[in-house]
C-alpha cells in the first residue's frame, strides 16, 4: 500500500508540476502542498480556508475542509463540523482521521453555488483512433449541507450549461464552457507530450463566485 501511495503521489505531483510549468495553465491551479503540520499552518495563514484530501481515494472520501477562524480553527468532514481552540488540537484530530495515509493540502476555493449548494464540473476527454473527443461536460451540485459534489455522496448531475446559468448567469455559459475546453485541450497536449500513452482524461473544474475557473485535478483514468 505504501509503495502504491508513493507512486500515485509522485504521479499526482508530477502531473501538477507539468501543468504548473505552463504560463497559461498555472494561474488556474490552486496552490497545493504535501500534508505536513508546517505546510498546513502556512497554508491556513495564507488562505484561511484549505481542503485536505487523500492522495489515493475517490468519491470524496476523506476530504476535509479546514478553516482558520477567530479564536481557533474548524474542520468540516461531510456534514460534521468540529472546532479547535489550538493548532495542536486541530493537527491531532486530522492525524487521527488520516491514519498515516498520504494527504495533500489545497487552497480552498469559494465555489459558485446553486441554491446555496457548491457546484463543480467534470470534463471527460477521450482519445479515439484519430483524435481527442469530449465524452461529457457536466456539472455536479453538492447535496445540501455537504461541500463535496460527488454523486455517490448524494450530488446532483446537471448539464454544464444548466450549472453555469444557475450558479452564475446564462450570459456566461458559452464563455465558461469554451474556457474549460481551451484549458482541457492545452493541458491534454502538455500531458500527452510527457505521457504519450494516455487515452482518457477526467478534468475536475471549479468556478468560484467571481467566475474564475480552477483546475482541481486531472484523473488519468476518469471514473
Amino acid at each position: 500500500m505504501g509503495e502504491q501511495q508513493g507512486r500515485q503521489l509522485a504521479s499526482k505531483w508530477a502531473k501538477t508540476s507539468i501543468l504548473l510549468s505552463h504560463s497559461s495553465i498555472a494561474p488556474h491551479i490552486p496552490p497545493t502542498r504535501r500534508f505536513t503540520a508546517s505546510n498546513l499552518r502556512s497554508m491556513l495563514d495564507s488562505h484561511q480556508m484549505v481542503v485536505v484530501k487523500p492522495v489515493v481515494g475517490a468519491g470524496g472520501h476523506g476530504v476535509i475542509k479546514v478553516t482558520r477562524e477567530r479564536g481557533g480553527y474548524a474542520y468540516t468532514y461531510y456534514s460534521q463540523m468540529k472546532r479547535f481552540a489550538s493548532f495542536a488540537a486541530l493537527i491531532g484530530s486530522l492525524n487521527k482521521q488520516r491514519k498515516g495515509r498520504s494527504y495533500l493540502i489545497q487552497k480552498g476555493i469559494d465555489l459558485a453555488t446553486v441554491d446555496g449548494r457548491p457546484i463543480d464540473y467534470r470534463v471527460k476527454y477521450v482519445k479515439t483512433a484519430t483524435r481527442w473527443v469530449y465524452r461529457a461536460i457536466v456539472g455536479r451540485i453538492a447535496k445540501r449541507g455537504l461541500f463535496v459534489t460527488n454523486l455517490c455522496r448524494g450530488g446532483t448531475l446537471v448539464t454544464a450549461a444548466e450549472g453555469i446559468s444557475r450558479s452564475l448567469s446564462s450570459a456566461q455559459v458559452s464563455e465558461k464552457k469554451s474556457k474549460m475546453r481551451e484549458l482541457t485541450v492545452l493541458s491534454t497536449s502538455i500531458l500527452e507530450a510527457k505521457y504519450p500513452g494516455i487515452g482518457q482524461l477526467g478534468f475536475d473544474y471549479g468556478i468560484d463566485k467571481q467566475g474564475k475557473i480552477w483546475i482541481f485535478e486531472v484523473n488519468t483514468r476518469p471514473q
